[in-house]
């Protein structure tokens, strides 16, 4: 009987590991955007890109919040359709952002990109994608 408790709180503090660690991307992200406020004073032409990364933070905290809730009722985190989601979308989010890539490499050769924006622009790219991928899925369905 001690032996399955200890497995039990085991699996627990993985599962709360998770979670902390989340909090503390999401806590990172939202640091760094204030600092990046803070020494640009974005005017109209970085706009989008700010609206881009509150979508972000919003769907990392709606993650969040999701997670967190499961942990304090005592319920899976993850089942196996939340693993499967998990799967498809990553597949899937990782297919489109090589073409996004190739797009941008493209655009790069008829506008005049500097490496950093063109990287910055690639990464949140890559995360809008994948933020895209798992509503689609989310509210879809994985089918096999």
């Amino acid at each position: 009987m001690l032996n399955k408790s200890n497995i039990v709180l085991e699996i627990n503090n993985i599962i709360m590991k998770k979670v902390v660690s989340l909090a503390i991307v999401i806590s990172l992200v939202i640091l760094t955007g204030f600092l990046w406020i803070g020494k640009v004073n974005p005017g109209i032409e970085e706009l989008p890109l700010v609206i881009v990364i509150l979508v972000i933070i919003g769907f990392a905290l709606f993650i969040f919040m999701r997670r967190f809730k499961s942990w304090k009722s005592n319920e899976p985190q993850e089942d196996e359709l939340s693993k499967m989601v998990l799967m498809r979308t990553a597949s899937l989010a990782y297919y489109i952002s090589l073409y996004f890539w190739v797009f941008l490499l493209w655009l790069k050769d008829r506008v005049a990109f500097d490496q950093e924006e063109l990287i910055g622009t690639g990464i949140l790219g890559m995360a809008v994608i994948f933020a895209g991928s798992w509503l689609f899925f989310y509210f879809k369905g994985p089918s096999k």
